[in-house]
This record gives structure tokens, sequence and C-alpha cells, in this order.
């Protein structure tokens, strides 16, 4: 399949009350073919969560949040065609991996983008806007994580500037096997 030529679609954050469409998405996005590389969550985890997890994480993410936006893009007939999530990190916090944060920074997290959609410009779309929404807030760079045999995804960082730091986070779900730190500097 072809995809529509670029700019046929509306990025713009989420609502609250699109929690449906944030679950529906979540699930598009863990039966990816390399979702076993691209996203700590498992489907068969992520399909049993109750409704009150689903509209909890919609409204963290939503539009009216300080901390945390999801973007998305939405196609004719009101689609979602991909998504990017940014999550402010204030310094002498500690991330996700119990490193500490120095900075203040974006986390890059759930990036996806629907098959047919890939190679049109729509992820490039979705990081413009994800980045502008984190520059705005006064974050020093953005960064974020990768499985280190996620070559597609390593690739897609460089070409929009983000360059690798060395760090290696090691999985705990998956002994011998490490997520990669890039980052991109404040503009």
């Amino acid at each position: 399949m072809t995809a529509s030529p670029p700019g046929d679609y509306v990025i713009r954050p989420i609502r609250a009350d699109e929690w449906p469409a944030v679950r529906e998405l979540a699930l598009r996005m863990l039966k990816d073919p390399v979702a076993h590389l691209a996203f700590l969550d498992r489907y068969e985890e992520a399909v049993e969560r109750p409704d009150g997890f689903w509209q909890k994480r919609a409204a963290g993410g939503a539009e009216s949040s300080a901390t945390v936006r999801q973007v998305v893009a939405e196609g004719p007939g009101g689609a979602w065609l991909g998504t990017v999530t940014v999550l402010l990190e204030e310094p002498g916090t500690t991330d996700w991996a119990g490193y500490p944060v120095e900075l203040r920074q974006g986390h890059v997290v759930g990036v996806y983008v629907r098959p047919e959609w890939r190679g049109s410009g729509l992820t490039k779309a979705l990081f413009a806007a994800g980045l502008d929404w984190a520059w705005g807030r006064g974050v020093e760079r953005v960064r974020l994580i990768v499985h280190e045999d996620n070559a597609r995804a390593r690739g897609l960082y460089r070409k929009l500037g983000f360059v690798a730091t060395g760090r290696k986070i090691p999985l705990a779900s998956a002994p011998g096997q490490n997520e990669l730190e890039y980052v991109l500097e404040g503009r």
C-alpha cells in the first residue's frame, strides 16, 4: 500500500477523553513485528488492562498535561496513523531505569507509525511536534532509549539528529540485551 501524500494528516496532542483510541493504537503498536525490540510493554499484558488504566494514560499525556505530551497524526476519517510521546525529566530525579537525571530533559517514548505510513515523512512530523513541545518547556536536551538490535529505529533517530551517548542500559527482562541511549542537544 502506498502512503498518502505528506500533509494528508493533522499532528495534534491527544485529549483525555480519547482513551479508547489511545488503547487501540497502543495495542496495534504491540502487535508490530518488532514490538519486542521497540517497547517494554507486551500485548498479552496490555490487552488485559482495565479501562481505568487507559483513561489515566490518556489523561497523563493529554494536551492539558504539563509534564507529558502525546501527539498523534490523525488521518482521513479520524484514523490515528502514528504517535510520539515526550516525558519531561527533572534534574535530581531518577529515570525509569534508576539512573540519575542531571539535566532538565525530554524523554521520547512510544514512537510508532503504521507500516503503510513509514517512509512518508510522518515520523519526522511527529518528532517535530513532540520536540517543539519539549523545547518550549526549556529542556536542555531530548533523549530516547532504543534496543541495540533495532537497527531501523537507530537509523531513523540518527537521521533526526540524535547521537548515541555510549550509555548501555541492561534489560532486566532479557539478560544479555541492552538498550542504548541517544540524545539531541538543545537548539
